[in-house]
């Protein structure tokens, strides 16, 4: 059901407001003044078509709860307890009184990223480059520079093993089967387990050969409990937990006869659709998740576009779409976007883009804005370790499309939250300074 205005109670007059409790200089206070918070009321009313039930939470609590925890690098448990405490956080979310009880429980902020969507991320995106540039932050025409580079956003799964990958697939299987009243003829819980530390003794000890005959092994226990459960399929009930059998069997079939270096292999049996990508890095041979394209300020480095490619596909191809994004978020097509070597054959036409170590013919400006293209290195460092975008702990590739748009968000508003920071330092400072000389101060005004 659609937003409803909450009711005024009748001890309000009683109770301080959070206005004479804060500091109307902190700087979540101006960031609040900056945000169109009653955008979020029209372009997310289109999500609740319904009439009937209980009236949705207020779209600019949800939007404020979603910024702070991808600005602090919160979770949804985390942020929710914070609000609570801090009169700043329950301010930024609209709030008139303290409130000393959690708004909204944190699984609310699931079902909502699940019923806004991608489209609705994005309008979260929009607001903070608007906003950045209200404060200053950013300049108007800053946006027609960028910076695009791809990184590797991971997801929340374990290190990606075929004993492992066995071992849970069987066990699974047998959960499921006495869940339907399924009786196997085995279930191998005493034995899978034992082979499947084997196989990990044997590849600590690089005892390769014992290591493919116990893996070879364990892959046959989870084959057959898959075919015991295969031939009682006829006796389950139609219902959601025969859908959910005929999925797993499906999936395990998959893993137990996927080729080792397989395109579409599966590296988690709760994220089917994560890739192995090999970013050439020493440290980190593979990662598995998702592949990100940012695009940045080429002068703040603020972001003002990102978005997920599942597939792993070549860095040269995603530069369009990147592109298309931020004439969506921006209002305006980039002249200029500086990328690296890998987007080589990208076939991009409307912009202009430099390659780096290409400087031949380039006037002294753009050679500079091509040494200045590194720095989108620094600012998607910052988002892993000040944000949230080195683990994706959502669902699916729905959840990275999310989730990359929301790491774009906490960082563009760590930025104006820095900015306005520096920019009340600087007017205290000058304060300061004109206690310090006042004569100074007076002989400029008799010059005057």
């Amino acid at each position: 059901m659609k937003h409803r205005p909450r009711p005024p109670e009748q001890n309000d007059l009683l109770r301080p407001r959070l206005v004479d409790m804060i500091d109307q200089r902190h700087e979540l206070v101006k960031l609040a003044a900056l945000i169109d918070w009653e955008l979020f009321e029209r372009e997310w009313a289109g999500f609740f078509p319904s009439g009937k039930g209980r009236p949705a939470t207020e779209p600019r609590l949800v939007a404020g709860l979603l910024y702070l925890q991808h600005a602090y690098r919160l979770s949804d448990e985390a942020v929710v307890a914070r609000w609570v405490e801090n009169p700043y956080h329950q301010y930024l979310t609209g709030e008139t009184f303290f409130q000393h009880q959690p708004p909204i429980d944190p699984s609310s902020l699931t079902r909502w990223r699940g019923r806004i969507g991608e489209e609705g991320v994005e309008w979260l995106l929009t607001q903070t480059i608007r906003a950045g540039q209200k404060s200053g932050a950013i300049d108007d025409d800053s946006v027609k520079r960028v910076a695009v580079d791809t990184t590797v956003m991971e997801k929340n799964i374990a290190y990606p093993t075929d004993a492992r990958l066995y071992e849970r697939a069987r066990d699974q299987l047998v959960d499921l089967a006495q869940e339907a009243g399924v009786e196997l003829r085995q279930s191998y819980a005493r034995l899978a387990p034992r082979v499947a530390l084997q196989v990990g003794r044997y590849a600590h000890a690089k005892q390769f050969k014992r290591m493919r005959k116990a893996l070879k092994k364990l892959k046959g226990y989870t084959g057959r409990v898959m075919r015991d459960l295969r031939r009682h399929l006829q006796d389950i009930p139609e219902g959601r937990l025969r859908d959910r059998i005929i999925a797993k069997l499906a999936l395990v079939s998959h893993l137990l006869h996927q080729s080792p270096k397989g395109a579409d292999k599966i590296f988690a049996l709760h994220e089917p659709g994560v890739d192995c990508i090999s970013k050439g890095k020493a440290r980190v041979r593979y990662e598995f998740g998702c592949k990100v394209s940012v695009a940045t300020t080429l002068d703040e480095g603020f972001v003002v576009g990102m978005r997920s490619f599942p597939g792993n596909p070549y860095d040269g191809h995603t530069l369009k779409d990147t592109l298309e994004q931020v004439t969506i978020l921006t209002d305006q097509r980039p002249d200029l976007a500086v990328v690296d070597r890998g987007y080589r054959g990208h076939g991009e036409a409307k912009t202009r883009v430099l390659i780096s170590g290409t400087r031949r013919g380039l006037t002294p400006k753009l050679i500079a804005d091509l040494r200045r293209r590194s720095a989108i290195e620094a600012e998607i460092g910052h988002m892993k370790t000040d944000g949230r975008l080195s683990r994706c702990p959502l669902k699916g590739t729905v959840g990275d499309a999310l989730f990359a748009a929301l790491c774009a968000c906490g960082h563009n508003i760590r930025k104006i939250l820095a900015h306005l920071r520096a920019w009340l330092a600087w007017i205290v400072a000058a304060i300061l300074n004109a206690d310090d000389h006042p004569g100074r101060q007076d002989r400029h005004v008799t010059s005057a």
